[in-house]
């Protein structure tokens, strides 16, 4: 394979992630990212674009003679961005707007669970508060309210209050209201081809604001790998049993999905079921996913892309264990503040979500989950040891994070996320 030139689209965690691992792969001459942020300035070139517009996307990836383009987020895939940059003859690594509607419409993905014989949880859809009150009185508490739409992380409650469960529901005009699924969460990504699909190690990244699991529903606080209490065989049977299908599917309706499928799972009483399903790389838990990933991401991205998966050898990890935590701006996750000065932000492992530079120069936070501090260890402890040591390198005001992320699995015990 040539030196590839790599155009990441998107301004987040997960894009400055991307780049990063690109930027280690000896395959990949250059990468560029479109905006990017502060953190992918340091491993790429940035360049100013709206990743909503497919047209400009495309349009800057012919200039740059780009190989191959990675869309990042779910907004761009499911206004169908990847269709333009396909259009326009370049390989792209991201589903088209048609497939990615396996994360733009959580009844969609019902539908195609259930077609693919997918286990998941039992579910409403809801178009009007009566309909909500009759499926929250069938389910009962948990109650679990789901936004049928895109929300960036925030369309999901899960509350024994119902009067919550309500409120939530009013502000959406579509819900899905299903049944509570126990047990712990999981993380499995898999590269697809539209046909073939290669799978990740599992990970697990911590929902809820606050420690011991409290608090609203964010975009994620943290997140680690691998997972020692996961049961033997639990990739394999992921792959067989959710992924492989829901592809075959995809692809049987003529919208082959060519990219990340993310799932989130659960591990029931009854059994593995489907929390839900994303069509890209999820944040926080790419950061240390990527951190321990041997195999060069450019090569593989490459092949999902152009359709040749099935000759690529599965993916090859680092021993020990990585560990991400996320720090949060103040008002996170209702109305972060934006701003504030940011230092020690330069350390390995550091990868930049919601920052800018200010007119000064200064490093400053520009959104709710600001970094993802990644540590790294022959062991969770470790792992966990190092990355709270980073974090308090780091400082600005009102940050705040958890203290408790991957501290059940480091004790040896089975974190429960639900």
């Amino acid at each position: 394979m040539s030196e590839l030139t790599v155009l990441v689209i998107g301004s987040g965690g997960r894009e400055h992630a991307l780049a990063w691992a690109l930027s280690r792969d000896p395959g990949v001459r250059a990468v560029h990212c479109a905006p990017g942020n502060p953190g992918t300035s340091r491993v790429g070139t940035n360049h100013p674009l709206d990743p909503m517009d497919g047209a400009a996307v495309a349009s800057l990836a012919r200039s740059l003679a780009s190989d191959l383009v990675v869309i990042g987020p779910e907004a761009p895939l499911v206004a169908g961005v990847a269709d333009h940059v396909r259009e326009a003859g370049i390989p792209v690594f991201g589903p088209s707007g048609a497939a990615a509607m396996l994360e733009g419409s959580k009844a969609f993905a019902k539908e195609i669970m259930e077609a693919a014989g997918v286990p998941t949880a039992d579910a409403r859809l809801c178009v009007s508060m009566d309909e909500v009150v009759t499926a929250l009185d069938e389910f009962g508490p948990p109650y679990v309210v789901k936004d049928d739409g895109l929300a960036a992380g925030k369309g999901v409650i899960v509350t024994g209050d119902r009067d919550a469960a309500l409120r939530h529901a009013a502000g959406c005009r579509r819900v899905i209201v299903e049944e509570f699924l126990d047990g712990p969460e999981v993380s499995l990504f898999a590269l697809s081809d539209g046909r073939t699909v290669l799978p990740f190690e599992p990970a697990q990244d911590f929902k809820r604001v606050g420690d011991g699991d409290t608090g609203p529903n964010t975009g994620g606080m943290g997140a680690y790998t691998p997972l020692p209490w996961a049961p033997p065989g639990l990739v394999e049977d992921v792959v067989a049993t959710v992924i492989q299908p829901t592809v075959d599917e995809l692809a049987r309706r003529g919208t082959p999905f060519v990219g990340l499928v993310y799932a989130g799972l659960a591990l029931t009483s009854r059994g593995l079921r489907v929390v839900e399903f994303n069509a890209r790389f999820g944040d926080p838990e790419t950061q240390p996913l990527l951190t321990r990933l041997k195999t060069p991401l450019g090569r593989v991205l490459l092949a999902a892309a152009t359709g040749t998966l099935a000759d690529e050898p599965p993916l090859e990890w680092g021993s020990g264990a990585a560990v991400a935590v996320v720090l949060a701006a103040a008002g996170y996750p209702d109305t972060p503040r934006r701003g504030d000065v940011i230092t020690g932000a330069e350390g390995e492992g550091v990868f930049h979500a919601g920052t800018a530079l200010d007119s000064r120069g200064n490093l400053v936070t520009a959104g709710g989950r600001v970094l993802a501090v990644v540590g790294t260890g022959d062991d969770l402890t470790a792992a966990r040891e190092a990355a709270y040591a980073a974090v308090a390198e780091v400082s600005f005001d009102g940050a705040f994070h958890r203290t408790d992320i991957a501290q059940a699995a480091a004790a040896g015990e089975r974190t429960k996320e639900r």
